[in-house]
Parts: C-alpha cells; sequence; structure tokens
C-alpha cells in the first residue's frame, strides 16, 4: 500500500501539532503504523490523500449515519453558510432543531446547544450538582464523557487505547468527588449508594457503552439505575453522544423505556458539523442562565450551519429505516465473526442497530475488564490486514464500529471477502 504522502504529512504534523492529530486515537499508535490522511468521503466510502478508496465503518466516530456528503444535508449547510457562517445571536434554526430533538427524545422538554460532547456533559454534571446541591459523581469503569476534568477517571476509548489511567493536570480534588462502579453491575452501583447516597449528585451512564468498544446493558440494568438514583434523590444522566438517534430515533431511552432526568448529545445532532447539547427535564433545564442561576455560555452554540446540518440530518432520520438496516448490520457481523471464527480466533460481537464491535476473547464481554481480556494483538493484526485491503476499521480496540444508511451489500460483502483471506 502506497501511504507516502500521508506519511510525509504526518511527518510535518508532528513538528506543528501534538503528536501530529488534534485527537490522539488518530494516530494509530497503538496498531503501530502511520495515519491515513484523508482527501475526501463520499457515502460509505473515504478516500485519501494517496489515492485510495476504503469502505469506511468508522463514520466520523458516529456522525455519519447518512453517510459522507448526503446531498440533502450538504445542500443545507451551503444555502446557509451563503447567509452567514457565525452570528452570535439567535436564528429561528436553532429553534427548529431543538423542538426537534425534544419531540424525538421522550425524556427531554427542553434543550441547550453546545460545541461538543465534551461540554454537554461538563454542563449537565454542573447542573446536575445545582440542581440536587451535591458535589458526587458515580461513572463506569471505562467509561468515556469527554475530557472534562471530573469525568477523567478510568475513561475508556483514547486513555485505554494509550493505556493511561488519568492524566496530569487534573488535580487530585478534582476527581475526588467521582465514584467508579462497573458496568452492568447493579449490586455495585447499590452499594455505592448505600455508602454516599446522600452525596451523590448523578449516575453517569452510556446506556449502551460505547467507548469500551460496545457493550449492551444486561436485561433490568437501566431500569435498576434508574430505580436508585430516583431512590436516593440523585439525577440520572444518559450520555447518548454515540446513542442518541443512532440506535433508534427515540435514542437509546426510547429503545429502552428508561427515562433519565437528564441527556447529553452530539454527533448525529450536528450532521457531521461541530455539535454538542444537553437537555432534560424543564424544572431542571429552567435553572440554566439566563431563565435560572446556574451559568454555562459559549460564542458559537447553536452555530447556524451545525443546527442546519443537524436539522437536515434528522429531517431523515424521522423517516428512515431503523430496523432494516440493523438486520443487514447484525447479519454482516454474524457472519464476519463466523469467519474469523473458522480461522481459529476465539471472538465475542456485541450488536445493537448501526453499531457493533469484535472482541478477541472467549469469555463473554460485559464491563471493561473482560474487554481488557480481549486480544489487543489479534486485534492490531487485524486491523492492519484488513487496511491493506481497503477496509476503514478503528485504529483501536476499544472503539465502536460504526455504519450508516449508505452502506451497500456490495460494501459488506467486498469486507467479508477481505476477512476470509486474512492468516492469522
Amino acid at each position: 500500500m502506497n501511504i507516502e504522502r500521508s506519511e510525509e504529512l504526518f511527518a510535518k504534523a508532528n513538528k506543528l501539532i501534538p503528536g501530529g492529530v488534534n485527537s490522539p486515537v488518530r494516530a494509530c499508535r497503538n496498531v503501530h503504523c502511520a495515519p491515513l490522511f484523508i482527501e475526501s468521503a463520499k457515502g460509505s466510502h473515504i478516500r485519501t490523500v494517496d489515492g485510495m478508496d476504503f469502505i469506511d465503518f468508522i463514520g466520523s466516530w458516529g456522525p455519519m449515519l447518512l453517510g459522507h456528503a448526503h446531498a440533502d444535508v450538504d445542500k443545507a449547510v451551503c444555502e446557509a453558510a451563503k447567509r452567514g457562517t457565525s452570528y452570535g445571536a439567535p436564528t429561528e434554526i436553532e429553534v427548529l432543531l431543538a423542538e426537534k430533538v425534544c419531540k424525538a427524545l421522550p425524556s427531554c422538554d427542553m434543550v441547550r446547544m453546545v460545541n461538543s460532547g465534551t461540554e454537554a456533559t461538563m454542563s449537565a454534571l454542573r447542573l446536575a450538582r445545582a440542581v440536587t446541591g451535591r458535589n458526587k459523581l458515580v461513572k463506569i469503569i471505562g467509561g468515556y464523557h469527554g475530557h472534562g476534568d471530573a469525568f477523567l477517571a478510568s475513561a475508556g476509548s483514547g486513555l485505554a487505547t494509550f493505556s493511561i489511567p488519568g492524566t496530569p493536570g487534573v488535580p487530585e480534588s478534582t476527581v475526588q468527588d467521582t465514584l467508579l462502579v462497573p458496568y452492568n453491575d447493579l449490586e455495585a452501583a447499590k452499594e455505592i449508594f448505600e455508602k454516599y447516597g446522600n452525596e451523590i449528585a448523578a449516575f453517569f451512564v452510556e446506556p449502551c457503552a460505547g467507548n469500551m468498544g460496545l457493550v449492551l446493558p444486561v436485561a433490568g440494568y437501566l431500569q435498576g439505575l434508574r430505580d436508585l438514583c430516583t431512590k436516593y434523590g440523585a439525577l440520572l444522566v444518559f450520555d447518548e453522544v454515540i446513542t442518541g438517534f443512532r440506535v433508534s430515533y427515540q435514542g437509546a431511552q426510547g429503545r429502552f423505556g428508561v427515562m433519565p432526568d437528564l441527556t447529553t448529545m452530539g454527533k448525529i445532532i450536528g450532521g457531521g458539523l461541530p455539535v454538542g447539547a444537553y437537555g432534560g427535564k424543564a424544572e431542571y433545564m429552567q435553572r440554566i442562565a439566563p431563565a435560572g442561576d446556574v451559568y454555562q455560555a459559549g460564542t458559537l452554540s447553536g452555530n447556524p450551519l451545525a443546527m442546519a446540518a443537524g436539522l437536515a440530518t434528522l429531517d431523515i432520520l424521522e423517516k428512515a429505516d431503523y430496523a432494516g438496516l440493523e438486520q443487514r448490520v447484525l447479519a454482516f457481523v454474524k457472519e464476519l465473526a463466523g469467519i474469523l471464527e473458522k480461522k481459529g480466533l476465539s471472538v465475542q460481537y456485541q450488536h445493537i442497530a448501526s453499531m457493533f464491535t469484535l472482541f478477541f476473547t472467549d469469555k463473554p464481554v460485559r464491563n471493561f475488564a473482560d474487554v481488557e481480556n480481549a486480544s489487543t494483538a489479534i486485534f492490531e493484526s487485524y486491523y492492519k490486514q484488513m487496511r491493506e485491503m481497503g477496509i476503514f476499521l478503528s485504529p483501536s480496540a476499544f472503539e465502536t464500529a460504526m455504519v450508516s444508511f449508505a452502506h451497500t451489500d456490495d460494501d459488506f460483502n467486498k469486507t467479508l471477502d477481505c476477512a476470509k483471506k486474512l492468516k492469522f
């Protein structure tokens, strides 16, 4: 594979940008190869600066559920750009998108637009602490809620990729109120509430863990968390930055029928542009300034280009065949896992809607400890070989593969044909 131009750009980037990238996992360090620099993308395919075409299973880490450069989304962004790219003032389109989000997500009466998922979770935590008058938060071991200081205790995804348990620059005092429990362990959650219940402001959880690879909730787990938070007066916060509008148009909360007090969002609601949001019950959201006393602001919040892309995306997704895509992806993942098993590999797969992860282990995967037992060495070989054959996968065993409505049966069949050629 000729990646000469990508390597040239990476060498130059390393002199100008820390690690040569603007988000760590992109550097491909844990799979020991240079990253591919992208020139363009369309539908389910992505093209590198070296002129090579790849089937894309990253999807910009989640936003591109409609595929890249969707005609309706592009048109909406271009029309918005002609009117100006930023005003620092209210617009009609942010009201329309807020209305769309609140109608779709059953727990949201109101929503505040921000600029990233990290900003959304930081703001939701501040609000939860203000509402409850408490300081402690509970998060999942290996759960990732952005790079806000309070959340960087045992964060998954990027930190796990680089074997970083926390990070310098975060004072111990900042994370001393962060309590940790394993995902899918309701007994551990009960114990933490029994010990700290009157001090806990919020329980933050991805309803489907998406930053330790994809790990699904066991039956009764989410409802159990809902019951605990209600009992002890803490707020249940669903981080739906990944799952929002992907596992269903109503999000994970709609799919599983469990209502959080607050929800954080991002990715899909911006249609590929930078965006974030947090929403929930009106009685809580009315505490946000200027309606209330909890301050949060952002110059580019509600940016008209991001709002236009998000609204166009949700307009299409509202009528989309989620069930049909889910069936196609499940059939593909089952066959992919079967091909790898025939090669003598131990494979566990997790799948929901248009998301999936393959874990190279012979044990069931229910939490981060199980994920850590999976072979990263086999994953590295799998990643490198598939990349050589034109399949663009996440360069980390701790991420989730993303499929779009633009992926075709030919894309799936080509990927399966590549998998049949793998050697271990």
